[in-house]
């Protein structure tokens, strides 16, 4: 609201944020930290229940594929029955920590990682995670599947539809 021109209080953008949050019109996704293995109270991140909103608010001048993709994965997560965290891992961050009852599963998402500089700013922050679990990375690439030692690209389409 600010970038917008518009003064708001911290206590008013909170009550709006409860209020779409209760109306279902987004989700919090609240931080974890996996070094620490606890849940953080700070720097939640929210996304919308419906893209469509998205686009109805910042028309089409404001499509970045990156956080669509990020939005609809975070959804398809919450569909497949996990709960949903944003991983903080000293100053880096996982964009998705997926938790079952004895599963978890890191996620990067990025439209592309073509490019040098994005492969190791997404690789990055699942290499220093220490534990053995599943760690992704989902793009729109359509090369094929590759492992960076233990960490798999492989594109978010096909992850969508279940192979």
């Amino acid at each position: 609201m600010t970038s917008a021109g518009r003064k708001i209080d911290i206590k008013t953008a909170e009550k709006y944020l409860a209020a779409l949050r209760e109306s279902f019109i987004v989700y919090q996704a609240k931080r974890y930290n996996i070094k620490g293995k606890q849940y953080l109270k700070t720097l939640e991140k929210y996304y919308v229940v419906d893209i469509g909103l998205r686009s109805a608010l910042l028309g089409s001048r404001s499509v970045d594929v990156g956080h669509i993709l990020e939005n609809v994965v975070y959804l398809e997560l919450l569909r497949r029955g996990y709960d949903v965290y944003v991983g903080k891992l000293d100053n880096l961050e996982v964009d998705f920590v997926a938790m079952e009852e004895k599963r978890i599963v890191y996620y990067q998402v990025a439209a592309s990682v073509r490019d040098e500089k994005t492969l190791y700013r997404e690789l990055l922050p699942l290499q220093k995670i220490t534990d053995h679990y599943q760690k992704l990375i989902l793009t729109l690439d359509e090369d094929p599947e590759a492992d960076y030692e233990g960490i798999r690209r492989i594109n978010a389409l096909d992850w969508l539809m279940g192979n």
